[in-house]
């Protein structure tokens, strides 16, 4: 028998001694110090009590996790309006879309979610991942994480797996938080992501507007800004009906979703507006405008929708 290339399955830390001896151990259904030990030493965690797709933490379903973010008084330095909560499915699977315009935005979803009882796993660039607080709050939920660039398929078929187990998926069809003027451009433009999935399960896009978020944390700046207590800014979530796609075109579907997207936006999002130099300033890392700002702003509106 050749122990490199056997298995070995246990959910209790007594065995550790015994799957260290074989190639291929996995901790199935593991006790929380079972956990630990398979987590450092990078084994594989089988849960086989919920379904494929669906992540547990320390032997924590991420509902219990998202619980937390319910009280409001964890974010006294910004306060939040929900529109629309009674379109987030109860149950079954779904596709969460919304538009994208600060570091915040995972955490005001987070929020969201914590409303409407419901966990979902967030599909995000490996830069949310990084950030502080933030990627914190989307790793512990089950994030599924994009390195955009290398052009594997293996974020999406994760968000397949988790939405054929019944579970939510949110993402920023976005991509990314748009710099300079096309911040304040009134189209918003995005990525085929979220219509593939559709296509490929049959789950249904529920597209989710917001806006406010930059004013609790800038593209400028490293961390929210949570010395507003005394007069915080408002966060504005807005969650719209399905959408509904007709056809299997990816360009205008991905348009369609946009639109719905926009339509749960306030009107001022709607005129196109020429930003101060401290507006432009607030959209890019560290406050820098490049000295080419138009160039810039032609190679963020210039994308197509299903690239980097």
């Amino acid at each position: 028998m050749d122990l490199d290339e056997s298995y070995a399955y246990s959910d209790s830390y007594y065995d550790v001694p015994l799957l260290s001896q074989v190639g291929n151990p996995r901790a199935v259904n593991p006790d929380p110090r079972m956990f630990a030990q398979a987590t450092i030493r990078r084994w594989p965690v089988m849960h086989f009590d919920v379904p494929p797709g669906v992540p547990k933490f320390a032997g924590i379903e991420p509902q219990r996790l998202l619980l937390l973010l319910a009280q409001p008084q964890l974010f006294p330095w910004v306060r939040f309006g929900i529109d629309g909560l009674e379109n987030l499915p109860t149950d079954g699977p779904a596709i969460l879309v919304g538009n994208h315009r600060s570091y915040f935005d995972p955490l005001a979803i987070s929020f969201l979610l914590a409303r409407g009882g419901r966990p979902a796993r967030f599909l995000g660039k490996k830069e949310v991942f990084d950030a502080p607080l933030v990627g914190d709050v989307v790793t512990a939920l089950g994030g599924i994480r994009v390195d955009r660039g290398t052009g594997s398929d293996a974020p999406l078929r994760a968000a397949e797996d988790a939405l054929e187990a019944g579970e939510m998926v949110a993402l920023m069809p976005q991509g990314t938080i748009p710099r300079g003027p096309a911040f304040f451009h009134p189209e918003l433009q995005g990525r085929w992501g979220a219509v593939r999935l559709a296509q490929a399960t049959g789950a249904p896009i529920i597209p989710i507007g917001l806006w406010g978020t930059e004013q609790v944390w800038p593209r400028s700046s490293r961390f929210p800004d949570v010395t507003q207590v005394l007069r915080p800014p408002k966060v504005h979530i807005t969650v719209g009906a399905p959408v509904e796609l007709g056809t299997d075109d990816l360009d205008s579907e991905t348009k369609r979703v946009m639109s719905a997207i926009s339509a749960l936006l306030p009107e001022e999002s709607r005129s196109l507006r020429s930003p101060s130099q401290d507006d432009l300033a607030r959209t890019y890392p560290g406050g820098v405008v490049p000295d080419d700002v138009e160039w810039a702003s032609d190679h963020e509106t210039d994308r197509r929708p299903g690239t980097d």
